[in-house]
């Protein structure tokens, strides 16, 4: 093995103790080997270190391989780790059941320990290549998406640097968020990621508002007011028929909740719907922050941005009234990092316009 590559790690999961010692010890000098001897322990190990590659026995008691299998790939976390069925039935009906449930493999109990060896390395560097294609896709995606996102932004006379902000203060709220312990069951890093990636999205409907609304300079009246509103509804909309053509991408249902819902407000006073509290999507909730906060502090045409100490006191004189306390709570946390962000932002701006940011 190559010494400069992590040790890919192998749960073996087999409620027969000698049958669970004797191929871990065929294995470990090979592998970072975990043992499990029901298909509960082994998803409770997937949780806590999810492995590269999982041997999983059919025939157990109480959860067998196919429960265990199906519990899996329910898991966006765990879904896309490759399982080889260990297995001691040789007939092919069982074969077919556990190749149509989601199995890369089967191999045959008593284990030939080359054979063994050979299958494993043979799914994992598949799935290796299946990774980095999938990270090579992801990436062009997020290029294209990010481009048409920007495209939208400057209809309004923002920067495209404002989704790019944007989804970066995203990505420091949530992680503020996860150190805090808030929202343990719903953000976990791969949650995270999903709404760093869709955060771009969150004004996309503003493609189908009229300039006269949209680049109008002054207050908007009652009715223009209305028309902007649509864009939350719209933007939904899009996001929701973007995800029926391309189901794969799992950032679009993220992208649609940001889109409709980050102009809600935790008192029930926001739009759409008039939402409150946690009826809110999370990912919404943790961009209004966002937001609100690049809107204040970032110059626009018609005025100059505010200073950092101002948009703060406003972000925290909303709390538990337009923004998720919680949510809050981390923005204060990480204030100063988050001016930090701003003013790169803010000198990029003065370096490719040549003119002048904010102070």
């Amino acid at each position: 093995m190559d010494n400069d590559k992590a040790i890919p790690k192998i749960l073996v999961v087999d409620d027969n103790l000698s049958s669970l010692k004797q191929i871990g010890a065929q294995l470990g000098e090979s592998y970072d080997i975990s043992l499990a001897k029901s298909g509960a322990l082994a998803l409770q190990i997937c949780m806590q270190e999810k492995p590269d590659l999982i041997l999983l026995d059919i025939e157990m008691p109480d959860m067998d391989g196919f429960e265990t299998l199906k519990r899996l790939r329910l898991n966006h976390y765990l879904g896309s780790i490759p399982v080889i069925f260990l297995t001691g039935n040789h007939d092919t009906e069982t074969e077919v059941r556990g190749l149509q449930s989601g199995a890369r493999d089967f191999i045959t109990k008593p284990v030939e320990k080359s054979i063994l060896l050979h299958r494993i390395e043979l799914h994992l560097r598949f799935a290796s290549y299946q990774s980095h294609l999938e990270h090579t896709v992801a990436k062009m995606s997020d290029s294209v998406a990010l481009a048409f996102a920007e495209l939208i932004e400057c209809r309004d006379e923002n920067t495209g640097e404002h989704v790019a902000r944007t989804s970066k203060y995203v990505g420091m709220l949530g992680r503020k968020l996860m150190d805090m312990g808030f929202f343990a069951e719903e953000l976990t890093s791969t949650d995270l990621d999903m709404m760093v990636r869709a955060a771009p999205f969150h004004d996309i409907g503003k493609i189908a508002i009229s300039d006269r609304v949209l680049l109008k300079p002054d207050r908007l009246d009652d009715d223009e007011f209305t028309i902007m509103k649509q864009h939350t509804v719209i933007g939904e909309e899009i996001l929701k028929n973007m995800l029926t053509r391309t189901p794969t991408q799992q950032y679009l249902h993220y992208a649609r909740m940001i889109a409709a819902s980050h102009h809600e407000r935790v008192d029930g006073k926001g739009y759409p719907r008039g939402l409150t509290g946690d009826e809110i999507p999370l990912c919404g909730r943790i961009m209004a922050v966002a937001d609100v906060y690049d809107a204040l502090v970032d110059n626009r045409v018609y005025r100059r941005g505010m200073k950092h100490v101002e948009a703060c006191r406003i972000i925290t004189d909303g709390k538990n009234k337009n923004f998720d306390g919680r949510v809050v709570d981390a923005f204060e946390a990480i204030h100063e990092e988050l001016a930090v962000e701003a003013k790169k932002s803010a000198e990029r701006a003065r370096q490719n316009t040549g003119g002048n940011g904010n102070d």
